[in-house]
């Protein structure tokens, strides 16, 4: 059992989003659990964060469609670490097909990773945040939510504004538990996984054209922010969704 506050976070053994919070968090004094699909990784960037702060750090694999398999994971974590305190839903997945040749399973994928998958880690993390009275929880959306493009495609797009949705239902329901909810969305936060989304013309120009503060974000810009609406400055903050865009685009 820990001393430290318990932290969640899904899908955070890459070199994007979710590896950034992760650090972040554990540099914030929390106690991280890495989970992540990759059972392999997720373990070597534990061992990594507690070489460099010389405490342990626990893994776990986790996909986040399964939803028994989240329910084990957020049992065993209260049991063995005592208790979870902060829950990051970072997990994402898209693929970009327009609605009239979109296949299926792109369809149902990407709303089963990024909306469904949120949904179980706050399912099963949510009773024992009831049972010690406090919790926070960020979901990780996005810009796609509200833009009016074909740039993001639109399972993703519909998926990442269902997280928005139930975010502010979450946070409704579960205020009287001491328990606050929050969404981030992002804009362009680069890493090279994108490449693999996006074609070479989404981000030509992007900078000069678009970016009002002259450059992409970077992993650490969400990082910060979720680092803030899981700590004690944001005790009065919840059912709220925060862009980390660049100006690309501003919401309120």
């Amino acid at each position: 059992m820990t001393a430290h506050k318990v932290a969640i976070v899904t899908a955070a053994a890459g070199a994007g989003i979710g590896a950034a919070i992760a650090r972040r968090l554990a540099d914030d004094g929390l106690d991280v659990v890495i989970t992540d699909a990759h059972e392999r990784r997720a373990g070597e960037f534990a061992e990594a964060l507690a070489s460099e702060h010389g405490r342990h750090f626990a893994s776990a694999q986790l996909d986040v469609t399964d939803a028994n398999a989240v329910a084990e994971v957020m049992d065993r974590v209260a049991a063995e670490r005592g208790g979870i305190h902060v829950l990051v839903n970072n997990a994402g997945w898209s693929k970009i097909e327009p609605v009239a040749e979109m296949d299926l399973e792109t369809w149902r994928r990407c709303l089963d990773v990024d909306l469904n998958g949120t949904f179980y880690c706050m399912r099963f993390a949510l009773p024992h945040m009831i049972t010690a009275g406090r919790g926070a929880i960020v979901n990780i959306s996005s810009i796609a939510a509200w833009e009016m493009t074909a740039e993001h495609g639109a399972a993703y797009s519909a998926a990442k504004a269902g997280v928005m949705a139930l975010t502010r239902v979450a946070a409704a329901e579960n205020g009287r538990h001491g328990i606050r909810v929050n969404a981030v969305a992002p804009g362009l936060i680069y890493n090279d996984f994108l490449k693999k989304i996006y074609p070479p013309e989404f981000f030509s120009g992007y900078v000069e054209n678009r970016s009002v503060v002259g450059r992409v974000g970077h992993p650490d810009d969400v990082a910060s922010l979720v680092s803030f609406l899981v700590g004690p400055q944001s005790g009065y903050i919840t059912g709220e969704v925060y862009g980390v865009s660049g100006g690309v685009h501003p919401h309120a």
